[in-house]
């Protein structure tokens, strides 16, 4: 997977930005990232032209402010600079369209975003961004802490999955401290099982012989840098497998979840995947990346130009 040179890290000036650009910091010293573009959208503003005209100065002595307000946050919260240039950047409009627009144009790696829990906010904004982002997407849940010692992989033994255990496996191989993999497969025993004779316990075993198979024919193709790798089988008994992710995750403690954007083309990009959706729709406790080629993105180019 390719490094994490640029970073966007989207700031509202909530206590949310203090846990991102504490994110941003541990991220950019794991990756000596070259780059951070610390960003703050404005709503639309509806001024009437009459107050502008006797205030030419308001909306410029705004985006000061901002800017301002974020040099703080950032010269409190961020560890370590190094060689790491930052960038303070202000705009006003709708927040996904300026933030992919920025991605787009920076050729960024990643956007690391915050997911509110007790503070105002929906996760909406992070779905369009997971949509349609031309790179990976870290959503972090409100007073997480950055730290690594076990990440959470998800996998149906895609290619997308694949994706996300090479990125689990950067990471990892980047920290000084030894990490723990754990490969996730949710199994589902078919309705029709009856039909076969075979007792429902009988058929799960056949489904989780048959996913231990895949995964061995899955982790060959990976390049695990001769760590271990952990596969788990779970099998789903409510038709919720993210349910069942979420609970693997608060068992083992995880510091992270990576999961693969379905899409890889610029025609089925959209189509993140069932479980992505709903994992960022759901979880609420853990830093969630969303993983995504550089480059594979979902009609940007379309879409920024409607700004």
């Amino acid at each position: 997977m390719y490094q994490i040179k640029k970073l966007i890290v989207c700031l509202d000036q909530t206590p949310m930005d203090e846990t991102l650009v504490r994110f941003a910091s541990f991220i950019a010293e794991i990756n000596q990232a070259k780059k951070i573009y610390f960003t703050n959208v404005i709503r639309n503003l509806s001024i009437p032209k009459e107050v502008l005209n006797e205030f030419p100065n308001l909306i410029e002595g705004m985006i000061d402010e901002r800017k301002s307000q974020m040099k703080k946050t950032v010269e409190a919260h961020f560890c370590k600079r190094g060689d790491t240039e930052f960038s303070f950047i202000v705009k006003e409009g709708q927040l996904s369209k300026k933030l992919l627009k920025l991605a787009h144009e920076k050729s960024a790696d990643m956007i690391l975003v915050g997911r509110k829990v007790s503070l105002p906010g929906t996760g909406v904004f992070s779905q369009r961004l997971a949509r349609r982002a031309s790179c990976s997407l870290l959503i972090v849940p409100e007073n997480c802490k950055p730290k690594i010692k076990r990440l959470l992989v998800p996998s149906d033994f895609s290619d997308y999955s694949r994706d996300a255990m090479e990125e689990a496996i950067t990471i990892a191989g980047k920290t000084s401290n030894k990490v723990e993999i754990i490969c996730q497969n949710v199994f589902t025993v078919p309705s029709g099982y009856h039909f076969t004779g075979k007792t429902y316990d009988e058929f799960a075993a056949i489904m989780q012989t048959h996913a231990e198979i895949n995964y061995k024919k899955f982790i060959r193709k990976v390049d695990t840098k001769g760590l271990k790798i952990t596969p788990i089988y779970t099998k789903d008994e409510d038709d919720d497998p993210v349910e069942d992710i979420l609970q693997m995750a608060k068992e083992m403690h995880a510091d992270g979840i990576v999961i693969g954007a379905k899409g890889r083309t610029a025609a089925t990009a959209l189509f993140i995947g069932s479980m992505a959706e709903r994992l960022i729709q759901m979880n609420d406790s853990f830093p969630l990346l969303v993983t995504r080629p550089k480059g594979k993105n979902a009609g940007i180019l379309e879409y920024i130009l409607e700004i």
